[in-house]
């Protein structure tokens, strides 16, 4: 291999290396101890030596030294683990350069020409290789060298990168090198003589964390079922545990559930993954997050800047982001100081004159005809001209849209399932039907026609509250802006912490979620949706008919067909828009309130929002993402409330609970004025708040959980305080002069005391605060990289049920004893995936993926290549290669009755039982429809031996059976 010339200023420094050929210009050196063996202490010494240093000492076994007449300097130009290899580059050097460098008389020049051939041998080796993607190509050459060599792994299996690091078995430690690829994690250590390695797939990992240990500081401990390895001294520990993280949470969101968890497209395809790809991954999951974008979109640019804002007259510094089709800006410290520009929003983008004051400074024009301020851009013309190609993309894509003609749709099935409520007076006239959809759809939110009793002081002091927020609100649009565009800081957090007044909710939950932008960018979308999902029965459609009158069934809106027939509208369409998800339990509940808020358009595209951007992965057949930030909650827990976590080792029943928090956002357990208050504090911060809050009432109710004597009491103790948890409007009124002790900064009245005292209840904008004051440093960064990790055991907790599961149901039906059968139920999923690893591409698409969707001993199949591989290694008839080959063949082919080309582990596993548990004449039975249609084929090219009729298909095969005894095998 050609390395990039290094200087070496003693050519044998300490002895490590024995000269093997010589001329006036090179050396070829050998690795002293290498190849030597008798094992001397020399060379023991030495090869521990190279492991521990790591450094850029270049400890391959053979290297080539450029040396210059005269020069104590030499320069390392190549170097290889076997001794064939440097030859070859050893016969080069003397062919084509040896010559030429005699003409040269000053030996500078020989340097500098044999340096630049050198370079010039690398560029054309690494022209296209991932090698030349690397930020060091060199060294990952040679590390790409050395985990071939040591692990003898296929081509295919991609290194992405590697670490020097110690490995620790109890409390010895052994320095080597640890190898990231696609689907494995491989180690590599020798030391005196002893040679470590093991490799450890990805889809065989179940925990990744951080831990202190004894000795070690800190450490990556890596767990599968069968051990845990710890590795420590890296170099940057935080960079390792990252890319662990990582790699392991892809290769199982591919392996596993790709069907179900959005994998962006690069990832799915391993051969393109790099540690530089991983890093944008990363960047790219947190910034969809923290603006709660569409899940589609790629990031672009990442660039330091300063942005105007009016609010403090000032420049903020923070770092924006471009998307497809955002402008997304967020201060250094997260949470301080956002800004979201849609493109679709945007009517220009200029560079201004630059000046001492406004250095590069960009001008963004909206269609609001407001403007706003960047400066101190790096790269400012660069980042401008990919901007405005974007924004040109996107318009014209618009102009388009506009441009095509509105003319009758014929959309609607002849037979619908339901009927619109608002249909009844306009017959069989496509048009007034149609008409009459888009006024049903654009109608006012629910609450508007249904609002519950508007008489009594207690309604009078809600308006009257309701009407100060409004104001506040006000005084916030004319200071901040107003629309999707809007400056997002404290202030708009303490506004919402009050909750959001009835008659700007809606408008407010459309502008924080941006679900305003997808109404504005898919006109009629709704509409035609509707159209088309009507008459479509299908088990979403028969469960949202069940759940539709269990959607807050208390309203008055939802005892109404015209209620009932919104609700049935917005869950039928997005069934239809999204099959994946289709439609999941606690979809109705969100939908509902939705509509209470929001036109029944908007409602949908609120839902869209919710269900695609803010709560990924969150409604699928596995609910894999309410799961996975339940396992984040109980980190969160034991991080954040140490005593608790100690009265509470086992979290598990509070999980339980917590679910409902997170998959209905507490409107399932409060009551609904105070849940609501909570919807407005997820549409402004996304999921953060609802671990903030969940954090503040288990804080709450520390006392009480940990004196609880079981889980049904400390259960009782959560219910019964959310139950008490009530909004601004329900709670007693403060004096006039104060409508509330949080909008005004007068201090509330002391209440005269009764004889009897009031109930104890919790305001649920106190809470709130609570939340924000105790537990507003967590950060969405974290919470990203806290799924990441919990992602992993989550995926791996149904990998075991589904274990469990197969088991369970191929037991009762084979001899084979437990253990053994979950060994086989290992070695067939070891086979199943690493088709997936390397296979060529040829392999259906039912194999390509893992589908929990079909019964558990059909979620792993095999092919006939991977059948043959499990036949040698676990089958009794083994005759010669090429007799076990077409034994193997048939067997599957008998095994295969539907077919698809793929055997499941129930049909494996009684062929397996037949041939070892069965008696004599099952065995001899099935040994015998192995040479008869269908396992022998008419096409089949088999030896004389195995192909010639001997046996007759018509009479029946007898066996030797004891004295007195006649029996006959029957097919």
């Amino acid at each position: 291999m050609w390395l990039n010339p290094e200087e070496v200023l003693l050519k044998n420094a300490l002895k490590l290396w024995l000269t093997e050929k010589s001329n006036d210009f090179f050396l070829l050196q050998r690795r002293r101890g290498h190849g030597d063996t008798g094992g001397k202490i020399s060379g023991l010494l030495v090869g521990a030596l190279d492991t521990v240093l790591d450094s850029n000492a270049r400890v391959t076994p053979f290297r080539i030294l450029l040396q210059v007449p005269g020069s104590q300097i030499s320069w390392v130009i190549a170097s290889g683990a076997a001794i064939q290899e440097v030859n070859k580059h050893w016969d080069w050097l003397l062919h084509h350069l040896l010559h030429s460098l005699s003409v040269f008389e000053n030996k500078e020049d020989v340097a500098s020409f044999v340096k630049g051939k050198v370079k010039g041998l690398i560029a054309e080796e690494t022209g296209g290789r991932l090698a030349a993607q690397e930020e060091d190509p060199e060294k990952f050459r040679e590390a790409l060298l050395k985990f071939e060599r040591h692990f003898g792994l296929p081509p295919s299996e991609k290194l992405v990168t590697h670490y020097s690091c110690c490995c620790w078995k109890g409390r010895v430690p052994r320095q080597g090198f640890l190898y990231l690829s696609i689907n494995h994690m491989a180690f590599y250590s020798f030391l005196l003589g002893k040679e470590v390695k093991f490799v450890v797939p990805w889809a065989e990992v179940t925990r990744v964390e951080r831990v202190s240990a004894g000795l070690m500081t800190e450490v990556v401990r890596v767990s599968t079922r069968q051990r845990q390895r710890d590795f420590s001294m890296f170099l940057s520990l935080d960079e390792a545990f990252g890319v662990i993280g990582q790699l392991a949470d892809i290769a199982l969101r591919r392996l596993l559930e790709s069907e179900g968890l959005e994998l962006d497209y690069i990832l799915q395809q391993p051969t393109r993954i790099t540690k530089r790809v991983l890093e944008e991954q990363a960047l790219r999951e947190y910034v969809l997050a923290l603006f709660r974008l569409p899940r589609g979109e790629k990031l672009y640019e990442v660039a330091s800047c300063s942005v105007w804002t009016p609010h403090n007259r000032r420049h903020s510094a923070g770092t924006l982001y471009t998307t497809d089709g955002y402008l997304c800006f967020s201060s250094r410290e997260e949470g301080q100081c956002t800004l979201l520009i849609p493109l679709s929003e945007v009517l220009s983008i200029e560079k201004a004159e630059s000046t001492s004051l406004l250095p590069n400074p960009v001008i963004v024009s909206v269609r609001s005809k407001k403007a706003f301020q960047l400066i101190e851009l790096q790269d400012r013309d660069d980042l401008v001209d990919s901007m405005n190609a974007r924004l040109r993309t996107l318009q014209w894509k618009h102009s388009m849209f506009r441009s095509k003609p509105h003319g009758k749709r014929a959309l609607r099935s002849p037979a619908p399932y339901y009927t619109f409520y608002y249909d009844t007076s306009f017959g069989d006239d496509d048009e007034a039907e149609e008409q009459a959809l888009r006024n049903t759809v654009n109608s006012e939110a629910l609450m508007t026609a249904f609002h519950q009793s508007q008489t009594g002081p207690d309604n009078d002091d809600a308006k009257s509250l309701d009407q100060v927020k409004e104001r506040l609100w006000d005084d916030h649009f004319s200071e901040f802006g107003r629309g999707v565009h809007m400056f997002r800081t404290e202030k708009i957090q303490k506004l919402v912490s009050m909750g959001i007044p009835e008659s700007l909710r809606g408008e407010l939950w459309m502008t924080l979620s941006d679900a305003c932008s997808d109404l504005a960018s898919h006109r009629d979308y709704y509409t035609d949706l509707v159209q088309k999902s009507m008459g479509h029965s299908s088990l979403a459609t028969e469960e949202i008919e069940r759940d539709l009158h269990r959607s807050l069934p208390d309203h008055p809106a939802f005892q109404n067909p015209t209620g009932i027939a919104a609700l049935r509208r917005v869950l039928t369409a997005y069934a239809h828009r999204n099959p994946k998800i289709g439609y999941c339990q606690s979809m109705n509940i969100l939908a509902s309130v939705l509509l209470l808020y929001a036109k029944e358009e908007e409602a949908f595209w609120l839902l869209v929002a919710v269900c695609e951007r803010m709560l990924p992965d969150y409604f699928n057949r596995r609910v894999i993402g309410a799961q996975v930030d339940q396992s984040v909650f109980e980190e969160l827990i034991r991080e954040r409330l140490p005593v608790l976590a100690e009265h509470i080792p086992d979290l598990s029943p509070l999980s339980s609970v917590s679910l409902s928090w997170f998959l209905t956002l507490f409107l399932s357990v409060m009551p609904f004025r105070s849940a609501v208050c909570v919807v407005d504090c997820f549409f402004l911060h996304g999921i953060k708040a609802i671990f903030q809050l969940g954090l503040a009432v288990l804080e709450a109710n520390a006392e009480e959980l940990c004196a609880s004597a079981d889980d049904g009491q400390a259960l009782m103790v959560l219910t019964s305080f959310l139950d008490q948890v009530r909004s601004e409007e329900e709670s007693p009124a403060p004096p006039s002069s104060s409508p509330s002790p949080l909008l005004s900064p007068q201090p509330a009245l002391e209440e005269t005391p009764t004889s009897a005292p009031p109930a104890v209840h919790t305001n649920i904008t106190e809470l709130i605060n609570d939340s924000y004051e105790k537990f507003g440093d967590l950060t969405v960064r974290q919470v990203e990289r806290l799924r990441c990790r919990h992602r992993i055991q989550v995926l791996q907790a149904h990998e075991d049920t589904t274990k469990e599961n197969a088991l369970r149901v191929v037991t009762p039906d084979v001899s084979i004893s437990p253990e053994d059968l979950a060994d086989v139920f290992d070695l067939f999923k070891t086979e199943h995936f690493i088709n997936l690893y390397w296979g060529d591409g040829s392999t259906s698409k039912a194999l390509q993926h893992h589908d929990p969707g079909r019964p558990y001993v059909e979620q792993y199949r095999v092919d006939r290549a991977q059948f043959k591989s499990l036949y040698m290694l676990l089958a009794p008839w083994l005759c010669g290669s090429h007799h076990t080959d077409t034994v193997a063949n048939r067997a599957f082919t008998l095994l295969d009755k539907n077919k698809d080309s793929l055997v499941t582990f129930r049909e494996f596993a009684g062929w397996l039982d037949t041939c070892y548990c069965e008696d004599l004449n099952l065995k001899i039975r099935l040994l015998y429809r192995l040479h008869i249609p269908p396992a022998l084929t008419e096409i089949e090219e088999d030896p004389a031996s195995l192909n010639s009729p001997l046996l007759s298909t018509t009479r029946p095969l007898y066996v030797d059976l004891p004295k007195g005894v006649v029996g006959e095998v029957k097919d």
